[in-house]
């Protein structure tokens, strides 16, 4: 399919979800319903809209193409997704709903004190920018190739545009908007990528039947590694590290908690929060059994691709050396819309994020100014918010020489360590910390770290530290904050 006929699918589809985000904010009150919706989202469209939240241009790029390597490992960090949201479902949000919070981060101010207040928010928005950052980067790279490139328009124009259309669609509705935008966007995620395997089966000339004995049978769908601790796929450091992954990176998160405190009771943000959680393991699965028809068909084929990363982009938009295209026209399309509805769909919410935490955190502009001043001062953070994503975006260059999505993680370990460190030493102790330390406590524990990662294969016996990491930090940080309150009374 032509570059010119993707971009007008995608423009075309962008522009549904921009239009839906405008009617849908018609009917918006205000801050109210830009934090937290008013607390009226059903908790099923919160559920569905969490999916593709969660999923970005990451999963969908990144896992069919980390099957060679770690096969169907990731699912047993999925299984320890599942643990982790029952610990956010029944510990983090019966806190969230009792302190009727619009940010998480104003929690550790009631606990600890100013500075941890400014800690816990700093990190917040440093993981966020990053992370979003490298997703919408691997979005903006792949969207470059198939559609932008072709038609000679420059890479910084392609980020401008997609930022652009981001800010649009977020800008009146916030949270009220996002749930039912991203729910959409969930159902034509998952759409896209079942008629893909669909699709692809064909080409191959695979029934279902087929396709589910030939995944058997391409020895890249093991589950279970139990058989060396070294290995960084070990079954045990890959749950522990999804558990605790998705408590920091749904519990503790602005992005992905804000859709949840939505919703009108805390029953029902329990209810929601849990069902999401269930659907996550069949969703990834669908990439994995994805991943390993596309490796088939690139070994039958002879697919040359540089990065686990292109492998799918490679087979749905590219050409043989004849200059053949390796699939139907309508798998580029699929692909193309794919990949802008994931990436639509995570960065609008990390827009929202972004701008709901500076806007309350940092600037407390709630506890300053009247609705009207606090709704100009949100507009203009939210613009700053859009223009500074574009920014990181363009010198993300860097981090695309792997897999993406061990990016994202190792970022996640680093980032999101301190505040799980945080959040729980408040929750599970009594202590008080000397507030004013909170800061460089936060600093040091990714810094020690680091040389831990660093140094692990050569300290401990060729042990590899892996996504475990995260755990690793929130332990430093737990003992540097109960260090500094030594010689201080209980709370």
């Amino acid at each position: 399919m032509s570059p010119a006929v993707l971009l007008a699918a995608v423009a075309a589809y962008l522009a549904v979800v921009i239009g839906l985000g405008w009617r849908l904010s018609r009917r918006s009150a205000g801050s109210a319903d830009f934090f937290r919706g008013g607390r009226k989202s059903p908790w099923w469209a919160v559920a569905v809209a969490m999916v593709s939240t969660s999923i970005s241009g990451i999963t969908f790029v990144s896992v069919p193409g980390m099957v060679a390597a770690s096969q169907w490992s990731y699912l047993q960090m999925a299984l320890g997704f599942v643990a982790g949201y029952a610990v956010i479902a029944y510990v983090l949000l019966p806190l969230y709903y009792r302190m009727d919070l619009n940010s998480l981060y104003t929690w550790l101010e009631a606990r600890f004190g100013r500075w941890s207040h400014r800690a816990g928010a700093g990190f917040f928005l440093l993981s966020k920018v990053l992370i979003c950052g490298v997703r919408m980067y691997l979005t903006a790279i792949v969207l470059q190739l198939v559609v932008f490139g072709p038609l000679g328009i420059p890479f910084w124009v392609n980020v401008a545009a997609t930022m652009l259309c981001v800010w649009l669609y977020t800008f009146r509705g916030g949270v009220r908007t996002l749930v039912w935008t991203d729910m959409l966007q969930t159902l034509a995620l998952l759409t896209v990528v079942v008629l893909c395997l669909v699709r692809i089966g064909r080409e191959m000339g695979l029934d279902f039947g087929a396709m589910c004995t030939g995944i058997r049978d391409s020895g890249m769908a093991r589950i279970w590694f139990f058989d060396d601790w070294a290995d960084t796929r070990l079954f045990w450091k890959q749950f522990a590290a999804g558990a605790l992954t998705t408590v920091a990176m749904t519990g503790l998160d602005q992005d992905m908690m804000q859709k949840n405190l939505s919703c009108k009771t805390l029953r029902e943000s329990q209810r929601n929060m849990m069902s999401y959680g269930a659907a996550f393991i069949p969703v990834n699965l669908l990439f994995l059994a994805l991943g390993v028809l596309l490796y088939r068909f690139a070994a039958v084929r002879g697919v040359d691709f540089a990065r686990p990363d292109d492998l799918f982009p490679t087979i749905a938009c590219g050409t043989d050396a004849s200059g053949r295209p390796w699939m139907p026209p309508v798998v580029s399309l699929l692909f193309a819309l794919g990949i802008t509805a994931s990436a639509f769909s995570s960065s609008g919410s990390a827009l929202t994020a972004l701008t709901t935490t500076f806007t309350l955190d940092f600037l407390h502009a709630d506890r300053r100014q009247d609705e009207a001043g606090l709704l100009r001062t949100r507009r203009r953070v939210h613009a700053g918010a859009a223009v500074v994503l574009g920014l990181v975006i363009l010198g993300f260059g860097a981090i695309g020489d792997g897999s993406v999505i061990n990016a994202i993680y190792t970022v996640a370990g680093y980032t999101y360590g301190p505040l799980l460190g945080l959040f729980f030493f408040g929750l599970l102790t009594r202590r008080r910390v000397r507030d004013a330390w909170v800061p460089l406590i936060c600093v040091l524990s990714p810094v020690l770290c680091y040389v831990l990662s660093a140094h692990s294969e050569a300290w401990f016996g060729g042990y590899r530290i892996g996504f475990e990491l995260l755990l690793y930090n929130a332990l430093l940080t737990w003992l540097g904050l109960w260090l500094s309150g030594i010689g201080l009374k209980r709370a």
